[in-house]
């Protein structure tokens, strides 16, 4: 799901650096306000362990790569899609710099793509749902449907940059995100049932609802 430098021209990559700044802004804001000696690890943690699925990737023909993402996992732990973007900004730009994995200037476009649309979609996905279908059930859908969402974003994306055709670009990397998220969406429920094993104090949930 990188966009590498190349793929889109330099006034759409423009445009989502404007969005980044922004989400920026707002996720800055929310840190000082809601980040504290406990929290603090938990993001490093997680920003560690998105870094590594999201270097497990393949490529996509007629798209970029296809990967599990994370971004769900990080808003609904943080009851916060600013918390993802904190977390991606980071990750994307070393695995740009460092590995040549997605571009510099398209790092607003992946951000966009992993981190406001995916966080976004997952945790609201999770807060509509959590009360229908349970905590788990909730976050798996969320996972899942975060990581194909995002997957649609960039290659509507990629289609308005005349780099692939839209019907075989969404084609592409719809199907081969379908499953990814299925691995996703197990892997987030897998997360979550760990630490309420393990830290429940760190689940937004077992605050409020105590626990379920």
């Amino acid at each position: 799901m990188h966009i590498p430098d190349g793929f889109i021209p330099f006034w759409q990559c423009a445009i989502y650096y404007v969005i980044l700044i922004i989400a920026l802004y707002f996720a800055s804001k929310w840190a000082r306000e809601n980040l504290d000696e406990k929290r603090i690890p938990l993001l490093a943690v997680l920003a560690a362990g998105i870094f590594a699925i999201m270097s497990m990737n393949m490529p996509i023909p007629f798209g970029t790569s296809g990967h599990m993402v994370g971004g769900a996992l990080v808003a609904i732990l943080f009851c916060a899609p600013e918390a993802a973007v904190l977390v991606f900004t980071v990750v994307l730009i070393i695995q740009a710099l460092v590995f040549g994995d997605g571009g510099i200037t398209a790092l607003g476009a992946n951000v966009l793509n992993m981190a406001i649309i995916g966080g976004s979609v997952g945790l609201y996905t999770f807060k509509g749902l959590k009360g229908i279908i349970g905590i788990y059930g909730a976050a798996g859908v969320g996972a899942w449907l975060a990581t194909v969402v995002a997957a649609l974003a960039c290659a509507i994306e990629m289609a308005i940059a005349g780099t692939f055709p839209l019907t075989i670009g969404v084609a592409s990397m719809v199907l081969y995100h379908f499953f990814i998220g299925i691995i996703e969406a197990v892997l987030t429920v897998v997360v979550l049932l760990a630490l309420n094993s393990f830290r429940p104090d760190l689940l937004p949930w077992n605050k409020t609802e105590g626990g379920q």
